[in-house]
């Protein structure tokens, strides 16, 4: 009887997965990255420690720092950092500006490795707004940013009868091309007529009543030629008051045509 032989069946045994180079090699970057994502997000040397302002006095240094502060602070899979790449500039420059109405503009970069330096450009009060019973200091965008309660003298007013504005600190009062009507008017005054003024009342969108520093007052129509008006002053005042007499004017008129009628105080 012929006998048949099998060939035995050899396993190959598997290799192991970390006997395969691209493994380790896997491994290897995941640490090396890991290291810098640590390196750059929470290692010390990129927290924000310092936050340097200038363009502002001490108290208000102290102010901005705390609001800064407020917004420093993120969160990486439940760990906080102070990271200084993570700091979001135009949300701390809107909350500057929001909080802060006597600030204009603000500048914001990143000192690196561990600074924020922030530029603060205040308002300068114009003239001072009055309405409602209340004053407030405006700057040369319209914008009010203080209230005040006792007046200078020798400050110029602009009094508002006519304009709808809603008195909060920040918010724009009167639109800059009338303010800079307003201005213009005011130094065209000053310059070539010699008259200084008080104080600007705003009757209504067309009528501006000027008050001088001699205690009579000029009528102006604000959507009219203002040269025109200008021109007839002049003629008003060389042609038909004497000097001497201005002391007892109660008003000139500019605003009709070519009429700039006149009236004294009665006595």
């Amino acid at each position: 009887m012929k006998k048949t032989f099998k060939k035995p069946h050899r396993v190959k045994r598997k290799k192991s997965i970390i006997s395969y180079r691209f493994f380790w090699l896997g491994i290897l970057i995941s640490v090396i990255l890991f290291s810098i994502f640590y390196f750059l997000f929470f290692s010390q040397t990129f927290q924000v420690e310092k936050i340097i302002v200038t363009g502002e006095e001490e108290v208000s240094k102290e102010k901005f720092k705390l609001l800064v502060e407020e917004k420093l602070e993120k969160k990486i899979f439940f760990l906080k950092t102070r990271n200084i790449f993570l700091v979001n500039l135009n949300e701390i420059k809107k909350d500057i500006l929001n909080n802060f109405p006597h600030i204009a503009e603000v500048e914001i970069g990143r000192g690196f490795p561990d600074a924020l330096n922030i530029i603060v450009v205040k308002r300068f009060d114009l003239a001072v707004w009055c309405q409602a019973e209340q004053c407030f200091l405006v700057d040369n965008e319209g914008v009010i940013f203080a209230e005040i309660f006792d007046i200078d003298p020798e400050a110029f007013q602009i009094k508002n009868l006519a304009l709808v504005s809603e008195l909060k600190l920040g918010n724009k009062v009167i639109e800059k091309e009338k303010l800079n009507q307003i201005l213009d008017i005011k130094s065209k005054l000053r310059d070539n007529l010699k008259i200084l003024l008080t104080a600007v009342t705003i009757v209504s969108e067309k009528r501006l009543n000027i008050e001088t520093s001699e205690g009579w007052e000029i009528y102006f129509n604000s959507q009219e030629d203002i040269e025109w008006q200008l021109t007839k002053l002049r003629a008003v005042l060389e042609e038909e008051i004497l000097p001497e007499n201005r002391k007892n004017l109660e008003y000139i008129d500019l605003r009709f045509g070519n009429l700039a009628p006149y009236k004294y105080r009665d006595y």
